[in-house]
């Protein structure tokens, strides 16, 4: 049987950190989606570890938010209720469109390049069609962003929900056609920010945000639906 977890040939020498990071990447990579049921005997048998390893491993991601605990059901990969999700996103609109101005208004030409870099590459990899880590490519560009604007609480405070905004960013770009329009979108505040645009580059960090919300909240309410998720 093929594992969505460990790829490649699982290994014995897995320690637990290692476990840790191959479930949740498998959870951001959408190999495991929300509501999917993480079943120890699965996990050891691919791993190669012991039942203590696992168990920890997924107390760690219970601990993130990544992962919750369902009493008579074990863990199950988590989906962010709805509200949540609207209260992500309003939270990161307001913080991404302070750190698009400031990045805009600080960044040094290094800086700038490295944000134009980091945006081609992730251009390049939707084009192509194929699967390659596009949330890591994205979170580059963030990344960049970021370090450019100088605002290390913007980035203290974004860090700290990172699990579940890369959970809610993997939920949206999954969507038909929302890859391409992610193109377009971070195109307008790269091209604001190399223009030193700080107006220009909050809204249009803004309406990306705004943009990504809808679709995400779209996908999540028709899980709610479907009784997948809470509100």
């Amino acid at each position: 049987m093929t594992s969505p977890v460990f790829l490649g040939q699982p290994k014995a020498s897995l320690i637990r950190q290692q476990v840790t990071d191959s479930i949740r990447e498998a959870i951001l990579d959408m190999r495991l989606l929300p509501g999917d049921q993480l079943i120890e005997r699965e996990l050891v048998e691919w791993s190669g570890v012991s039942r203590a390893t696992v168990r920890e491993a997924i107390r760690e991601l219970v601990a993130e938010n990544l992962v919750q605990s369902i009493p008579q059901k074990g863990a199950v990969v988590a989906s962010p209720s709805l509200r949540e999700a609207v209260e992500i996103y309003q939270i990161r609109a307001n913080l991404e469109g302070m750190a698009g101005r400031q990045c805009a208004e600080q960044a040094t030409a290094q800086e700038v390049r490295n944000i134009r870099r980091a945006f081609e590459t992730f251009r390049k990899a939707v084009e192509s069609d194929r699967k390659l880590p596009m949330l890591q490519l994205k979170t580059r560009i963030y990344d960049a962003i970021f370090e450019g604007s100088h605002n290390e609480t913007v980035k203290d405070v974004l860090s700290r929900l990172q699990a579940r905004v890369t959970v809610l960013r993997a939920i949206s770009m999954a969507q038909p056609g929302r890859l391409a329009l992610t193109v377009v979108e971070v195109a307008r505040v790269v091209e604001a920010i190399e223009a030193g645009d700080s107006m220009e580059a909050e809204l249009a960090c803004i309406a990306h945000v705004e943009s990504a919300a809808e679709v995400a909240i779209q996908a999540l309410r028709e899980s709610l639906k479907a009784g997948a998720i809470e509100e």
